[in-house]
């Protein structure tokens, strides 16, 4: 039999310190146990209440055996901050800003995931965690027409990394220029000197990386002033919208599903070429959840012809299930058995849904190597490329 716990009093100061007072809420009802998307992962269990106590008793971390250090830093970065936790948290809390503060101490330490340093070097190093060139951010573009921002523009494109440098997402963004072209909007993009806006990284515990980056992206954005800023990601939708307003800086973002869904409505977009599919829509959790962005994503698919909307039953909106991207989760390694978006893409292929509709490159990125992984026929497209596609 093992001896009595004794609390490490002083890592525990040290977390609340950091940000980690939201386990003091907890009364361990474990409501958010149920609501968990791992609860739906056979053979995984990861009762996130536990974490609350663990810190309240100084048993973070608390062991000098390699092995179990190990075991409890993986399960620290299995959260990706999705927050379905807190529907039904009858205090409030908030797992994922309390893990923020304990992984502030794991990246202090270099006590994380190995795909973690690596993406916390790129961003450092590139400013974007896929380590691509800041002169070639805007490649993609082409001769298609992305100028660079001028203050008078209506809209400051602040273009997502994973759009600017993945090759599959990059499609997504000469969908978003085109549509912005044939609605006759004057706008322009950062250039060289966009950063990554530091949401996701910020979740994973590099607080320093994350205050730098935003600091950087905080001198362009003030230029920004007087035009609304565009994103395609719903990550930099909420850095913009809770984090850099810690910075003093207030940004008005909107998610380009929201642009398009006032385009149409002002009959600046025109949808007119019949899709004849049927077509499922994900709620991001960064877009759902994170900033009540549920109507807007649906109407502009809706706007198309010929497409068949069929929801995900019992779990859409804000009981969609988490891709598993957020957090820090798009840079980890996740066993087989073990991945979210499986969970996800099979409820999506039993609604009969020929299309897989997202509205996040991050979700899509996920989606597509679950459905290559498990051989579905299902295929996935950004809300952008859908709507592109019918003009």
């Amino acid at each position: 039999m093992s001896g009595p716990l004794i609390p490490d009093t002083e890592i525990r100061d040290l977390i609340l310190e950091c940000g980690g007072s939201e386990a003091l809420k907890c009364y361990q009802c474990g409501m958010c146990t149920s609501l968990c998307p791992w609860y739906q992962v056979e053979g995984v269990y990861y009762p996130v209440n536990r974490f609350s106590t663990a810190v309240r008793l100084g048993d973070v971390l608390n062991t000098e055996d390699k092995d179990e250090i190990a075991r409890e830093v993986t399960e620290m970065y299995r959260c990706v901050g999705c927050e379905a936790c807190l529907a039904l948290c009858p205090r409030g809390l908030s797992t994922p800003l309390l893990l923020r503060a304990i992984r502030r101490i794991l990246v202090e330490n270099q006590s994380i995931p190995a795909p973690l340093k690596s993406a916390i070097a790129q961003l450092t190093s590139a400013g974007n965690p896929l380590a691509g060139d800041p002169e070639e951010r805007h490649a993609w573009a082409g001769d298609a027409g992305l100028a660079a921002f001028e203050p008078g523009m209506e809209l400051a494109w602040f273009t997502c990394c994973t759009v600017d440098y993945d090759p599959r997402c990059q499609a997504v963004g000469r969908a978003t220029l085109d549509l912005l072209h044939r609605a006759g909007m004057t706008f322009g993009a950062f250039g060289a000197a966009q950063q990554c806006c530091g949401e996701a990284i910020r979740r994973a515990g590099a607080e320093a990386v994350f205050q730098s980056l935003a600091k950087a992206n905080a001198k362009l954005l003030a230029r920004a002033a007087g035009a609304t800023v565009l994103v395609n990601s719903p990550h930099c939708l909420t850095g913009f919208r809770r984090d850099y307003p810690e910075l003093g800086l207030g940004v008005n973002a909107v998610h380009a599903t929201q642009l398009f869904d006032r385009l149409i409505a002002e009959g600046r977009l025109r949808p007119t070429k019949e899709l004849g599919k049927k077509v499922t829509y994900h709620d991001p959790c960064t877009l759902g959840r994170q900033n009540g962005i549920y109507d807007e994503p649906r109407r502009v698919l809706a706007s198309i012809p010929g497409l068949e909307l069929v929801e995900i039953e019992d779990f859409n909106r804000e009981n969609a299930v988490c891709c598993g991207g957020g957090g820090g989760g798009i840079w980890l390694e996740w066993p087989k058995g073990e991945r979210l978006a499986d969970v996800r893409v099979r409820q999506a292929a039993a609604t009969g849904a020929e299309i897989l509709a997202v509205a996040c490159p991050y979700c899509m990125q996920m989606f597509e190597d679950s459905v290559k992984t498990m051989d579905l026929d299902l295929k996935v497209l950004d809300v952008a490329e859908l709507l592109a596609g019918s003009l």
